[in-house]
């Protein structure tokens, strides 16, 4: 079995919605999975001591446009989200939850669900009710949910993934890394695809 390939993302990441709409596919045509890690940019950006483009004015109206363009161009539906960014540690938490006591799949399938309400439809993450109603359209217990990301465990659970990205070099989202190799940002899709299918670039 080739190694799977890693997904580092963040539930308010631009970004991060587009290559999750295609990494799963392009890992598939190369027979390899996909390792989904949930993490926080506020953790990576601190530690890189960066910022949100959009926190920078000469960077936002760019930055702005570029992602609904770049979603365009990766033929995926996009609609700026208000408030951007917000923080999205719950749902991360959820998502560990369903990685560690279910199955991968399971939380990646999730991850899916919450990236689309918030950059399609604009369903706040944030806000525990819309996502206590997320959780429940995505055939989850809702209350088991809130319980989830209230509960310290799980909390330690996100703590303990962020740490383990900074250790494997991770500094943004989306990151991939594959047998070893680091790629930052969904522009970064045709050399992971030549990677992929040469082992080398």
């Amino acid at each position: 079995m080739k190694a799977p390939l890693h997904f580092y993302f963040d539930f308010s990441s631009p970004y991060s919605y587009i290559a999750s709409e295609w990494i799963e596919a392009l890992a598939a045509c190369h027979g390899r999975s996909v390792q989904w890690h949930a993490i926080l940019l506020g953790v990576t950006f601190q530690a890189a001591e960066l910022r949100s483009p959009v926190h920078h004015p000469i960077k936002r109206e760019y930055s702005l446009h570029d992602f609904a363009r770049s979603a365009r161009f990766e033929g995926v539906p996009y609609v700026q989200p208000e408030p951007f960014p917000i923080p999205t540690q719950n749902t991360a938490r959820v998502f560990w939850w369903l990685a560690d006591t279910q199955a991968m799949s399971v939380a990646a399938a999730w991850a899916r669900a919450g990236l689309r309400a918030y950059f399609v439809r604009g369903v706040p993450l944030n806000d525990a009710n819309a996502l206590k109603q997320l959780a429940a359209q995505s055939g989850l217990d809702a209350a088991a949910a809130e319980r989830v990301w209230n509960d310290p465990a799980w909390k330690e659970r996100l703590k303990r993934a962020n740490e383990a990205a900074l250790a494997a070099g991770v500094f943004g989202a989306p990151f991939f890394t594959i047998d070893g190799e680091a790629f930052w940002g969904n522009d970064r899709k045709a050399q992971i695809e030549r990677w992929l299918a040469q082992g080398t670039i």
